[in-house]
């Protein structure tokens, strides 16, 4: 099938297969008896990249066998990178190097065990679908849709992925870094009592653009510059600030109630940045009224926070990547605990594999999903100017999924506009 003729229908059409192992004097095999667990790769940018280097790095007889992205390029410049750096762990032939909008199809249908999913979220939960179907276990990469279709579309695949006994781990690092885990443990302890509120920030500079070359079709330099389409990356809110979101989700054990925000484009106006905007104000309203404030922006020269605070009625916790500390109103330090140098990113890998080879599934797809949905749940607010419920964003059924996936050319998305921008609305 030619890359300009895929559809929607054919995009996500996948084969179904059996799983691929069974449990043998207390180990997992893997398919035909083997004892190197197989990892294929789907999204061959920087993160899929680095997700490979991090399997192979993360636990012993780990080797990368079957490798897809939309770009030649991309795939070129990637298995480059994982020659270079993983040496005998790298074992991806021509046969098994792929191309086009139909390249993460032929990934899980390879002989592996496992595949790594790292395209633009918007192609996710196509991805996610066609993997489980194909009985593979999955590492996929945050955020894991841009709208409600594709996150009920993850849950669904994550709901056959528990029946089939697959695991499913997201790159949700944080909740693997012992300095989040330990403190927010004592969160749900009572260390800080009854949870007020809290504040959560990811304040940042500029991210990656790509020129548009000469003779792109729109639809190339769109999936090229991904990160500055809401149908591709969710805009920033949902691609980078759902870190932020899931820890404070993982905090209240559950999602908010509603949002009600604001956002826009002052520091990128132009074209070349698409349409999503480059900072947001959120308040999010949890269960008991709870109120919680996100922030995130992307601007050149402008102060840096990426943190989390929870305030209760006895303390107050700072959860950050470099460290944690709970203090007592009056200031007196309750707990600390500086991140002991644990690579979250390796972390969700060796946990991963450690599951499949000791046949306990883990499946984290619905705690991803609902920080997925969290994050468009703000973003939405702000597009449209109102106060937006998590039923109301659920029933709407937003669906951003570009039917005709062909490079050809289509009209750049507009720009949203609060008190004009609808919530129901397709690309």
């Amino acid at each position: 099938m030619k890359q300009n003729e895929i559809t929607r229908r054919n995009f996500v059409k996948v084969t179904t297969a059996g799983t691929l192992g069974l449990m043998a004097s207390g180990n997992y095999a893997y398919a035909n008896g083997r004892d190197m667990l197989r990892v294929g790769v789907v999204g061959c940018g920087g993160r899929g990249t680095g997700a490979a280097r991090d399997a192979v790095v993360s636990s012993e007889r780990v080797e990368i066998v079957a490798m897809g992205d939309l770009f030649q390029d991309r795939l070129d410049a990637s298995r480059k990178a994982l020659a270079d750096e993983i040496g005998d762990a790298y074992k991806v032939d021509e046969s098994h190097a792929f191309v086009g909008f139909d390249a993460y199809q032929h990934v899980v249908d390879s002989e592996i065990d496992m595949v790594i999913l790292a395209a633009p979220p918007g192609f996710r939960p196509a991805h996610f679908t066609a993997a489980v179907n194909a009985g593979k276990h999955v590492f996929m990469e945050k955020p894991v849709s841009v709208d409600v279709a594709g996150a009920m579309e993850i849950m669904k695949a994550g709901d056959t992925a528990t029946q089939k006994g697959l695991s499913v781990v997201a790159g949700t690092l944080y909740r693997r870094q012992p300095s989040f885990m330990e403190a927010i443990k004592r969160i749900h302890d009572g260390m800080i009592g009854e949870i007020v509120g809290a504040q959560e920030y990811y304040l940042t500079g500029p991210i990656w653009l790509r020129e548009r070359k000469g003779g792109m079709s729109d639809m190339e330099w769109q999936c090229r510059n991904w990160y500055y389409f809401t149908w591709l990356s969710g805009d920033h809110i949902v691609e980078q600030f759902v870190h932020n979101i899931d820890v404070i989700n993982w905090v209240f054990q559950g999602h908010p109630d509603s949002a009600i925000a604001m956002g826009g484009r002052i520091a990128r106006t132009g074209p070349e940045f698409g349409h999503i905007y480059d900072h947001f104000s959120v308040e999010y309203i949890y269960p008991g009224d709870i109120v919680v404030e996100a922030k995130c922006r992307q601007w050149q020269g402008t102060t840096k926070q990426v943190s989390n605070r929870v305030i209760g009625t006895k303390g107050i916790a700072d959860l950050n990547p470099q460290n944690s500390i709970i203090r007592a109103h009056g200031g007196n330090v309750l707990y600390e605990m500086p991140e002991p140098g644990g690579n979250g990113y390796v972390l969700e890998h060796t946990d991963l594999i450690q599951a499949i080879r000791e046949g306990k599934p883990i499946n984290e797809t619905r705690q991803i999903a609902e920080s997925t949905l969290t994050a468009v749940l703000g973003r939405e607010s702000a597009y449209t100017g109102n106060q937006l419920g998590w039923n109301e964003l659920m029933e709407a059924g937003l669906n951003l999924t570009q039917e005709d996936l062909g490079f050809r050319q289509v009209p750049l998305p507009e720009v949203p506009v609060p008190g004009i921008t609808k919530l129901s609305r397709s690309m």
